[in-house]
């Protein structure tokens, strides 16, 4: 398959790359700032320019999403768009647009989180985008059919501990290689308005 895979370059973007490539897959890495594309896929024009740039697809897949961690009482209205519009309305920008350039029976992977169903101290942003994100997986299945889409809901994963640890106290990570099979399952299976939680301990 040709997949379009955004967030190639992050720790578990790179693992997802990994994953997809050792099975024989076309992998087109989009990143911000590096990768085989560069777009900012917050940018709905942007997202039109890079599916003008790739033809042929068979798959898109998302692991990567931006999020603003602050108290709840600390966040602003613009946190919340800016969380938003990183983790949830980008993911809808992709599909929306990329219907059209996707194989008839191709697939859409996106990402949300943990956070939908465990929430932590500053993370009421994160998880309500998250949410948006699951929710709008089951709705857009019932009329993109025969396409298909799902969404993997990742904890925090073991090499960005370093990082987000503080944030998810208590919670069991798990290797992105781990994360990474999810994908693999949603890109090569049948489902679609499936939900992967990849959430510790099997």
């Amino acid at each position: 398959m040709k997949i379009l895979l955004v967030g190639a370059g992050g720790t578990l973007g790179g693992a997802v790359r990994k994953a997809l490539a050792e099975r024989g897959h076309e992998v087109i890495g989009v990143g911000r700032t590096g990768g085989d594309v560069i777009c900012d896929v917050t940018d709905p024009e942007a997202v039109g320019r890079l599916y003008a740039q790739v033809e042929g697809l068979d798959a898109v897949a998302v692991a990567a999403g931006d999020a603003v961690f602050k108290p709840f009482g600390e966040l602003t209205a613009d946190d919340f768009a800016a969380t938003f519009r990183g983790k949830a309305l980008s993911q809808v920008e992709l599909v929306r647009q990329g219907t059209r350039h996707v194989a008839p029976t191709g697939s859409f992977t996106l990402i949300s989180g943990v956070l939908t169903d465990e929430p932590i101290v500053a993370g009421a942003a994160a998880s309500a985008a998250n949410g948006a994100v699951e929710a709008f997986v089951r709705a857009a299945a019932i009329e993109l059919a025969p396409q298909r889409i799902n969404a993997v809901s990742p904890t925090v994963v073991e090499e960005s501990l370093p990082g987000y640890a503080p944030f998810f106290p208590g919670m069991e990570a798990v290797p992105a290689s781990r994360v990474a099979t999810a994908y693999v399952r949603a890109i090569e299976g049948a489902q679609t308005a499936r939900v992967y939680a990849v959430h510790g301990a099997r």
